[in-house]
Parts: C-alpha cells; sequence; structure tokens
C-alpha cells in the first residue's frame, strides 16, 4: 500500500506534538464506542471503551471467540479503584515496584463496573499500567481505562507496524469504525509477565519479561515460573 494511502488512513503518534494534537478526537472516537488501534510498549493493540457496547463492538470486529478476554490498560494506579477492582495487599508491593511496566495483575472486583467479556475462567480482570509514553499520555487525557487485545486478524502474527493494520482492516477504517494511531515500527520485545492476584497468594500465570526471582524480591511467597 502507498504511503499516502498511509498517511490518510491513520494517525500520527510518534513526537509530542503529534500525541497532543490526537488527544481530542481519539477521545471523542472512544467515547463514540469504536474501535482504537494503538502502539504499546510490545506490539500494537486494539482497544476501546470499558462498556458492554464498546467491548461488543471489538469483539464483532475481531471475531473474539468466547472465553478469550481482554485485558485493561490503565494511565494511573487510582484507575483500578475507581472500577472497584481489588488491590490485595502483595499486589500493591508489585504495583509500587513495577508500574508502569511489564507486569499485568489479574485482580477481583469490578462488579458492575467490567463487562464480563474482560474477565478470565476464574472471574479475575488483567490489569497493566503501559509505561509506552504516548498511549500513557492518551489514558492520563482520557481518565479512564481503556481495553486491549493485539491488533490482528485470527492466524496472523500481531502488527508491529501501523501499515499492517491498513493492510488488514482497510474496510473497518474508512468506514470509521477504527481509528489507527500510528506509533512507527515498534521493537519486539517478551510480553508482560502476568501474575494472578485474586488469591492468598501471587501466583505466575505467564511468564515474560521480569522473571520470578525479580517478583520475589517484593514478594518472598510468589508461587509458579519456578
Amino acid at each position: 500500500m502507498s504511503v499516502p494511502d498511509l498517511a490518510s488512513l491513520t494517525v500520527p503518534f510518534w513526537s509530542p506534538a503529534e500525541i497532543e494534537a490526537a488527544l481530542r478526537q481519539t477521545i471523542a472516537h472512544l467515547a463514540e464506542r469504536r474501535v482504537l488501534a494503538y502502539p504499546t510498549e510490545t506490539v500494537y493493540g486494539f482497544g476501546t471503551a470499558v462498556d458492554h457496547e464498546s467491548v461488543e463492538a471489538l469483539v464483532h470486529m475481531k471475531g473474539r471467540p468466547p472465553g478469550k478476554p481482554f485485558l485493561l490498560l490503565i494511565g494511573d494506579p487510582q484507575q483500578v479503584h475507581r472500577l472497584d477492582l481489588q488491590l490485595p495487599a502483595y499486589g500493591a508491593h508489585l504495583a509500587a515496584r513495577f508500574w508502569p511496566g511489564p507486569l499485568t495483575l489479574v485482580l477481583r472486583g469490578g462488579e458492575g463496573r467490567v463487562p464480563a467479556r474482560l474477565r478470565g475462567p476464574e472471574g479475575g480482570v488483567a490489569v497493566r499500567f503501559t509505561p509506552h509514553p504516548g498511549l500513557q499520555r492518551l489514558l492520563q487525557a482520557y481518565g479512564e481505562p481503556i481495553t486491549s487485545t493485539s491488533a490482528n486478524r485470527p492466524g496472523v502474527p500481531p502488527a508491529m507496524v501501523a501499515s499492517e493494520l491498513v493492510q488488514q482492516w482497510p474496510g473497518e477504517i474508512r468506514r470509521g469504525l477504527l481509528r489507527v494511531l500510528d506509533g512507527g515500527r515498534l521493537v519486539p520485545s517478551q510480553p508482560s509477565t502476568v501474575v494472578d492476584c485474586t488469591g492468598r497468594r501471587a501466583r505466575v500465570i505467564r511468564p515474560g519479561v521480569l522473571a520470578a526471582q525479580q517478583l520475589r524480591e517484593v514478594v518472598p511467597d510468589l508461587v509458579g515460573d519456578t
């Protein structure tokens, strides 16, 4: 696809000035319960506002099967509390040490505030405080979390550049359902470490960037990931 097509179908989201210029219309797009594509510290992601109609728009667009929840990205730890999610003491210690960063915490709570599609099989909600500066700025300006899942069609690797999204989703972009924030080519990296904080002890349920040894410096009785 040509550069003019890419430029006309994406929103520059690289420099501080571009990020600031994109905020107002991006927040309006989320308010209209449409889908946003954005760069993260790992891959490009898809996300929406945290309400049933917005989440279902993403489920429909991506063809997400039941039982595969989305996670939440926050730009401020207070957004966890505003959703009535429960951060146990050991979870708070982990967050204080590793947020913002590559740590996803699975939390209880949020009944009546968090759609069922965002809950895992045991009822927990996965949350990460993103360290990506542009996305962090957007989340702070928006004042609420957004949902997150990898930006790709089923069976296709997650996008590392915005042009891949233009190639895969041109109709959705042209119709205004999907807004693509172009943060440039992302550097490949490991996924975040996922820690279940719904039980008495912290438990690693997906190894990632942060090794269990690092986590045990904060929570010595951490379970899992050897």
